[in-house]
């Protein structure tokens, strides 16, 4: 039988524990897009075919992936900061082997083995977010700076990129982590209080499936961007991916200590929060791989430019989701999220017209700031619904759903996303880049419409619910609340 954690306190140090969780989670993500406006330095550097080229970003969006829920059971049974500086050791090291990598595939090496760190990093930053800042206004302040943070991460790591890129080289941008990384790894044990672990035994039938199954499933959408849908190996992997995640399913039904707890899916605002994350970021990788081609394409901008060119957003973005504390204490925070996701598909909508006659103000600044201002509001909400309520003894597997259908929507996404603009006909180079980009927003704008739905349905009536309950005379919400909400 598992131990009893405690219920999580105020933090004896807040502002130094939220900045090391936040510092560490950036760290992360924006490693997963510092490489997009260095693509082309890195691929003349090491001399890579495109489809080796491609290799150097999926390497870690597939290992993130396929390990997120087991690096985040990890932090319950080993104690959530030992593992988070674990994590942060192996990431720390791997980006400086990628920045002295001479070949190719050392590069590629690199980044699978980021993605472990990441993995085992991303869950556990968010399970000691849970574990020092109790339900709340604290709470809800850290989370939405965590939720800040994720969307502010992606969008600066273009600007980061493309700067280095353009002053120093590419190898800049992976080199910048390790100082970073040891500062944090120096700090965690000095502010970071050790959370409870859980006693019992790992659940290493369900890990492997689950790695394995998300793991298939991803190469497989990865695979689509040079071989299609239509590919046997793409067809092969799907089929195993999800023959392995069924097999997951029914593994976790039955065991004692899951991996997963299926009881997370009770609760109609958990499952809401992760479907809609998943096609959420599903638009989002979109816009981001997209629009810096056409900046840099179309607009004929160079990676520096192109990166700046994503400020508007990112300002805006950090603006608002500084703002979702104050904002969620006068509505439900399921208002927010669907007026998030509403502002988006409105920013995305506008940008998918965008041409070879526009200009960067009207044709890109504009709709960015829309996308900047719903990304605030959203990835806080988001990332609240899908850890509130959870049990402390389930905050690691919590924290770990949340960024494993963050991922897997980023990479399905993307697949979906690349399939639809391989559909635009031969043409003159400007106008056919431009005419992908459409068909790419277009099908992402298609995806935060089913993210609006999935909030519509499954979160905003259950989190309504949950506050009627919580009204009530005596001031506490039934257990019926929680389990539908």
């Amino acid at each position: 039988m598992e131990s009893m954690k405690p219920a999580p306190t105020a933090a004896a140090r807040p502002a130094a524990i939220l900045a090391i969780i936040l510092a560490s989670y950036f760290m992360i993500l924006l490693d997963n897009s510092v490489i997009f406006t260095a693509l082309p330095s890195l691929q003349a550097d090491l001399k890579l075919t495109t489809s080796g080229l491609s290799w150097v970003q999926d390497a870690y969006t597939l290992v993130f992936g396929g390990l997120l829920l087991l690096g985040a059971r990890a932090g319950d049974l080993l104690g959530h900061r030992r593992v988070f500086v674990f994590g942060l050791v192996v990431f720390s090291v791997a980006s400086l082997l990628i920045g002295v990598a001479p070949t190719g595939w050392s590069a590629i090496t690199g980044r699978a083995v980021q993605g472990i760190g990441a993995a085992i990093v991303a869950p556990a930053s968010l399970s000691l977010l849970t574990a020092n800042f109790p339900e709340g206004r604290e709470r809800t302040k850290a989370v939405a700076l965590y939720g800040a943070t994720a969307g502010i991460g992606a969008s600066l790591g273009l600007v980061v990129g493309g700067a280095l890129a353009h002053w120093i080289s590419w190898r800049a941008g992976f080199f910048v982590n390790v100082p970073i990384g040891a500062l944090m790894v120096a700090l965690a044990p000095r502010f970071l209080p050790e959370t409870g672990r859980a006693r019992g035994r790992f659940d290493v039938l369900g890990a492997l499936t689950a790695t394995l199954g998300v793991g298939a499933l991803v190469f497989g959408i990865i695979n689509t961007a040079d071989a299609g849908w239509a590919s046997p190996v793409t067809a092969a992997a799907e089929g195993a991916g999800v023959v392995l995640l069924v097999a997951f399913v029914l593994i976790e039904r039955r065991a004692a200590q899951p991996i997963m707890p299926l009881r997370l899916f009770a609760s109609r605002r958990h499952t809401g929060a992760y479907v809609a994350r998943f096609l959420y970021l599903g638009a989002m990788i979109a816009f981001f791989f997209f629009t810096t081609q056409f900046l840099q394409d179309v607009l004929g901008f160079d990676p520096l430019q192109a990166g700046l060119g994503f400020l508007p957003m990112t300002a805006v973005n950090f603006a608002v989701a500084i703002g979702v504390p104050w904002l969620v204490r006068r509505m439900p925070s399921s208002a927010a999220l669907l007026a998030g996701i509403l502002i988006t598909l409105a920013g995305m909508i506008w940008l998918s017209r965008a041409g070879v006659d526009s200009s960067y103000w009207t044709g890109v600044a504009l709709p960015m700031v829309l996308i900047g201002a719903g990304q605030g509001l959203a990835f806080a909400s988001l990332t609240s619904f899908g850890i509130i309520g959870a049990p402390a003894v389930d905050a690691g597997a919590a924290s770990g759903v949340v960024n494993t259908f963050h991922q897997v929507g980023t990479c399905l996404g993307l697949g979906i996303t690349v399939a639809a603009a391989a559909t635009v006909p031969p043409g003159p180079a400007t106008a056919h880049v431009a005419a992908q980009m459409t068909a790419a927003l277009t099908t992402g704008s298609i995806l935060l419409l089913l993210a609006l739905a999935v909030a519509a349905v499954l979160i905003l009536p259950a989190d309504l619910t949950v506050r009627r309950n919580r009204a009530l005379p005596d001031g506490r919400p039934t257990a019926l609340a929680e389990t539908t909400g």
